[in-house]
């Protein structure tokens, strides 16, 4: 059985808003979470109904994003799909704890120095 993971990204980040994102990562993944095909897809325009409809449309059974309004993700959960949101930081070190089952709604993943430390 696969699952189907979905990450809307800017760059190497996760987008900081889910209603923003023109860019979604796409990764299906085997049963024990390898990652057998990863895909980009580029949307036209920015629109949370736009990627709603691309996550029903692709099968997403994970959706990991940032900041995202009610009305859609209480959409996304009544269609059963797991969503972490508010995330902030690369993308691959959200996957990376949600693969280590760490990842948490709020989750700030991303890297800072503080006089010359990284922290």
């Amino acid at each position: 059985m696969t699952h189907q993971l979905s990450i809307p990204i800017y760059h190497e980040e996760v987008a900081p808003r889910f209603d923003l994102a023109t860019e979604v990562l796409i990764m299906i993944l085997s049963k024990n979470h390898h990652t057998e095909e990863k895909k980009n897809i580029i949307l036209s325009r920015s629109s949370a109904d736009d990627l709603c409809h691309l996550l029903l449309s692709e099968h997403t059974n994970t959706l990991i994003c940032g900041a995202i309004e009610d009305e859609y993700y209480q959409f996304l959960k009544w269609k059963k799909i797991d969503v972490y949101d508010s995330i902030a930081g690369s993308w691959s070190d959200a996957f990376c704890c949600w693969k280590e089952n760490r990842l948490k709604p709020g989750d700030i993943l991303s890297h800072r120095i503080i006089e010359g430390t990284d922290v």
